[in-house]
């Protein structure tokens, strides 16, 4: 079979003007709630995709690990491709895509690390191996597998058993200007609903599929 000939039917929900909250944190609680007792796959996994200064895109997946009011935090190498990208170019969009609920969340902001405390805290809550895997990994940089094994023995060692974090590790968090809420509908006339911040809180507008 070709992949042109893939199809998905979407026909499960709808998404309409009246039933979605006032602000786009509150429709996306509700959302990642509803995933979550859905038992989606990995329902935290989002896309991030930054850019150069020049434009330069690229992507990845990463894990939610926090979300308020102040906007969408996750915790990676500050010194990875993606670090050094939002370093010069504090801009980032994420897109969470939910196949068995065929929603899609895409969020757009601005950018910057959180607290030292806050990435702390988080830091110690992580698995012990995880903590260390932090120190071990000089991400996005060309090395080994026995590199890796060499340094993950080595400091497993040294390290013992609560390491502190790392300086070159910590959590970001994106401040939303616009988060857009997609739902399938059949006939490929989806639902999108974009929420865009203004002076006196959230416009709300429909977008043709």
């Amino acid at each position: 079979m070709s992949v042109a000939d893939i199809r998905q039917k979407y026909d499960k929900f709808e998404l309409l003007e009246s039933a979605v909250a006032d602000t786009p944190l509150d429709q996306f609680a509700q959302w990642m709630d509803e995933a979550i007792k859905a038992e989606v796959p990995e329902p935290t996994a989002m896309t991030l995709a930054t850019a150069t200064p020049d434009g330069q895109p690229s992507a990845r997946i990463v894990l939610l690990k926090g979300f308020d009011m102040r906007g969408f935090v996750f915790f990676t190498n500050y010194t990875s491709r993606k670090g050094q990208e939002l370093a010069a170019n504090p801009h980032a969009s994420l897109l969470f895509f939910w196949p068995a609920l065929e929603r899609q969340v895409r969020i757009e902001g601005g950018i910057s690390k959180i607290a030292p405390e806050e990435s702390d805290a988080y830091f110690r809550s992580r698995p012990l191996g995880s903590r260390i895997g932090a120190w071990v990994s000089p991400q996005s940089q060309p090395i080994t597998r026995d590199e890796l094994e060499s340094r993950r023995a080595a400091l497993t060692e040294s390290l013992g058993e609560d390491p502190a974090r790392p300086e070159h590790w910590g959590g970001y968090r994106i401040a939303p200007d616009r988060i857009e809420f997609w739902q399938g509908r059949p006939s490929r006339l989806h639902d999108r609903l974009v929420y865009e911040r203004a002076e006196t809180g959230w416009i709300l507008r429909r977008l043709a599929p």
